[in-house]
């Protein structure tokens, strides 16, 4: 079993971490970036050492996260939004291409990106996703960037 297997409960300890949201459905991402927050407070991170940028939509996050895995400035991005599907083809191509992105920015730059994108098929589901508790994405997606940095630390 390798070191990040054996090191037991995630720590934020020592890292350095973004959050990179949409501000689109802004209500619903607001709760995930709650959620990220007290991850990273369980974690023990500094409230002060997280930091949080704003983007217009889900399909300008993967733009944000390259610019901040390359600027140096984070071992690992967080991607928050909320893409509920309408009337319209607009949920295929935001969602699709957004995941896309973001994955493209995690293997082209070697920084992990956490996907914390609600894609739901309707607000109740994006409301049950983006609820405070157990089941916050935005708390998900935290805890999986500090699995991977520590991770590709130890590699």
């Amino acid at each position: 079993m390798g070191k990040a297997a054996e090191s037991g409960p995630l720590s934020a300890a020592g890292l350095r971490v973004a959050v990179v949201a949409a501000r689109y459905n802004a209500e619903l991402v607001e709760q995930l970036i709650s959620g990220a927050r007290a991850a990273w407070l369980e974690a023990g991170g500094q409230a002060e050492a997280l930091r949080v940028e704003r983007v217009p939509g889900a399909f300008e996050l993967p733009l944000a996260a390259q610019a901040l895995a390359l600027g140096g400035s984070c071992e690992a991005v967080v991607a928050l939004g909320c893409v509920i599907r309408g009337d319209t083809a607009h949920f295929d191509f935001v969602a699709g291409e957004c995941a896309r992105g973001l994955q493209q920015v995690m293997l082209s730059t070697g920084v992990p990106v956490a996907f914390g994108v609600l894609t739901t098929e309707n607000l109740a589901q994006a409301q049950e996703r983006a609820a405070p508790g157990a089941n916050n994405k935005g708390a998900e997606a935290l805890q999986t960037a500090l699995a991977m940095a520590r991770l590709l630390r130890d590699l």
